[in-house]
């Protein structure tokens, strides 16, 4: 989920073959953190419209609460319903499982994590969460559609948008995955965003902009690219509709300075708990 510094090098190669080559708690097909409440198909799709850029943001997928005075945007876990009267960005975890489904992983789809050589799982050590597989095209199609019954429900809950956390989950799979697999799987979940009516925002790896918004992300969810100079590359390719998430002082210093009349930026908490409990933490240029 957080920032992890990109190798934006090592990308490119994959990358090019990859856009030219790429045409997505309980029981079903959910993931045990949440309610699988969408439909099973697509809904019919509507006008896809992204967020504006530069309005003020708040990022809340750690717990919803009432948006402060003057935000227009908002993104929240797929388990909270919408802001009422602010564009609603629906947070989802495509590319890794949230640490407390990884039991129905193993019971109901084993073989849709990824293992190492030794048949263990790999796992980002960061967050805890376990890699999803999307090494070979028919993974890749049978991921998307788990993940789009979560992007079909984000739809019918009334969101605007998806945000499609873990773009950069091969940084972090020992060398399983490549940048082309993300690519390829990011083409599978745009494409059933709008066919949901829903806009869908590339989360962080800042060396697939150009690349991300070519296979169809309508814009940017970016954490710490103040921190790490990055905000740039968003901001090219997805023409500043880019959300900045900074976890640090210096790095809202940063992007402030330099993108916060053109992007939308707010400083929160590591944990980006709900406003009133202990550690929230929200500012913003």
């Amino acid at each position: 989920m957080v920032h992890r510094v990109p190798s934006a090098v090592a990308l490119c190669g994959a990358l090019v073959l990859a856009v030219g080559g790429c045409t997505a708690s309980g029981g079903g097909d959910g993931d045990g953190g949440g309610p699988t409440n969408g439909p099973s198909t697509p809904p019919t799709s509507g006008k896809v419209v992204p967020p504006e850029s530069g309005a003020a943001f708040d990022y809340q997928i750690g717990g919803a609460y009432p948006p402060p005075a003057g935000v227009r945007v908002v993104s929240r876990d797929r388990t909270a319903k919408p802001a009422p009267g602010v564009y609603s960005i629906c947070y989802v975890n495509a590319f890794q499982a949230q640490p407390d489904s990884e039991g129905w992983w193993r019971a109901h789809h084993p073989d849709l994590l990824l293992q190492d050589d030794d048949g263990g799982l790999v796992v980002d050590q960061d967050w805890d969460e376990a890699l999803l597989d999307i090494s070979t095209a028919a993974k890749r199609e049978r991921l998307a559609g788990i993940v789009g019954k979560w992007i079909d429900g984000c739809a019918a809950s009334g969101f605007q948008a998806v945000e499609a956390d873990n773009l950069d989950s091969n940084e972090r799979s020992d060398g399983q995955l490549t940048a082309a697999d993300n690519v390829a799987f990011g083409k599978l979940l745009a494409a059933r965003a709008h066919a949901a009516g829903l806009a869908i925002g590339q989360k962080n790896a800042a060396g697939l902009a150009r690349q991300g918004h070519a296979l169809g992300f309508d814009f940017a969810v970016a954490e710490e690219c103040g921190q790490y100079d990055e905000c740039g590359a968003y901001a090219d390719a997805y023409d500043d509709r880019v959300l900045v998430i900074e976890y640090r002082p210096d790095g809202l210093t940063a992007a402030c300075a330099e993108w916060g009349d053109r992007l939308s930026v707010v400083l929160r908490d590591l944990d980006v708990v709900p406003e009133g409990e202990t550690g929230y933490l929200r500012r913003t240029c």
